[in-house]
């Protein structure tokens, strides 16, 4: 698995989490600011596709994940 894969799992799963948190109907309500974490997750997002810093790739990155285009043969998908 790749770095870009991993990303879109932990970051869909951490705004999983916090809405199940943060929504008053979720069963595993905790508090409304639960829902800044969401916040959180989404702004970073946005802001890695501008600047391409992204946090959590580098410390996959560190923990030796593969990017996705790490070793790929040009021409060859």
């Amino acid at each position: 698995m790749n770095t870009e894969r991993l990303i879109r799992i932990f970051a869909g799963a951490f705004i999983l989490l916090s809405l199940a948190l943060g929504v008053e109907a979720s069963p595993l309500f905790l508090s409304k600011h639960a829902l800044w974490f969401t916040a959180f997750v989404g702004l970073n997002l946005f802001q890695s596709g501008f600047t391409r810093l992204c946090p959590l790739e580098s410390i996959l990155r560190r923990l030796g994940v593969k990017s996705e285009g790490a070793g790929a043969v040009p021409g060859r998908g």
